[in-house]
């Protein structure tokens, strides 16, 4: 990685939540190990076949990471010590005992070799001077059936931002104090001012940095995307943006379509896997809690549950009805097993990653 974006990150450690900043278990599930391999590979891991690495890191990721994991050996990565000092203490504030920090390059394959079952790179690759040694090097550490979840900027969710920074390279701006002045200054209905009003990124200095002040930045097209996937031994598995559609191939020609008028959902979300098995929709599926919801279908809980749709749509909210339904779950109950009616409602559940799927 290069050297220039060390730098950045030891200067601006990105993101900057509160330190006791914490998180809902609930809130983690679509990071739980358990419920990704069962949606992609239906079946549970093998053992004690949990093994993570964040790669790139950055100052909080691997907090909920361990939320939503408790018992897998995470190892998290990153270039700059800032971060890794940041999430570090992020964790131990809240008592996650169960991640590995580790500063070096992702490039490095001495570095966290694996295998891993799942690799989550987001917002990472398209700093790369090369992104495909990015994806290849991520590729190599996954184990058969591994995951990864990436993140890289849309060419064209970017296009506002990348016009500003290519602008401000050209300026000679490279502090966030003399970006501000800018901002203070900027005309009404410009471009910078309207960046300020309108991106949550502007809100904070290692937000407003990462948006305008990086020194290496990517953005792709889709058919790119798909490109750098297949030159990796990497199958894009599902997408996770905002208004994604389930089937990779009619997400892909969306985005296209959208592409040709310059237009984008947002950046890039993706799960892609390494010759992943098929998933459980034969004869012979068990049906699992997610585990991270236990706590939310608890009869405890009063009202309503809603949890933030983290796969790109709402999910579907919990009442007492639904949560009574969902703990049926807590021991594995034979799909075969289930009415009609019940199959579908399982349905649901399993499509919003609620419910494990998987053969046994």
């Amino acid at each position: 990685m290069p050297d220039a974006v060390h730098r950045h990150y030891e200067t601006y450690p990105y993101p900057q939540y509160p330190l006791l900043a914490s998180l809902r278990r609930e809130d983690s599930y679509a990071l739980n190990l358990d419920a990704l391999w069962a949606r992609f590979n239906g079946e549970l891991p093998a053992g004690d076949g949990r093994r993570m690495l964040i790669a790139g890191c950055g100052s909080f990721a691997p907090y909920p990471f361990s939320v939503a994991n408790p018992h897998a050996e995470i190892t998290a990565l990153d270039l700059s010590r800032r971060s890794l000092n940041r999430a570090r203490l992020h964790c131990l504030l809240h008592g996650r005992r169960n991640v590995s920090f580790l500063g070096g390059d992702l490039l490095d394959p001495t570095i966290a070799p694996g295998p891993f079952q799942l690799i989550d790179a987001y917002g990472v690759l398209h700093h790369l001077d090369d992104p495909l040694q990015g994806f290849r090097a991520l590729s190599a550490r996954l184990a058969q059936g591994g995951i990864l979840r990436l993140m890289v900027y849309s060419r064209y969710a970017r296009r506002e931002e990348e016009s500003i920074r290519r602008a401000l390279r050209l300026l000679g701006v490279r502090d966030t104090a003399t970006l501000k002045r800018l901002l203070a200054r900027a005309r009404p209905g410009s471009r910078l001012r309207s960046f300020a009003r309108t991106s949550v990124e502007a809100s904070f200095e290692a937000g407003l940095a990462d948006a305008l002040l990086h020194p290496c930045v990517h953005t792709f097209r889709i058919h790119h995307l798909m490109e750098l996937l297949e030159q990796s031994d990497l199958k894009p598995l599902l997408f996770a943006h905002q208004g994604a559609l389930e089937s990779v191939a009619q997400e892909v020609e969306r985005l296209h379509r959208l592409e040709t008028h310059r237009d984008s959902p947002g950046n890039f979300v993706l799960y892609a896997g390494r010759r992943t098995a098929s998933p459980c929709t034969d004869r012979g599926c068990s049906l699992l809690l997610n585990p991270c919801l236990a706590g939310a279908v608890s009869p405890l809980r009063l009202g309503t549950v809603q949890i933030p749709g983290r796969l790109g749509h709402p999910n579907p909210p919990l009442g007492r009805g639904e949560r009574a339904f969902l703990r049926r779950f807590l021991t594995p109950v034979s799909r075969e097993s289930l009415s009609p009616e019940e199959r579908r409602a399982a349905d649901v559940y399993t499509k919003a990653l609620f419910l494990l799927q998987y053969r046994g």
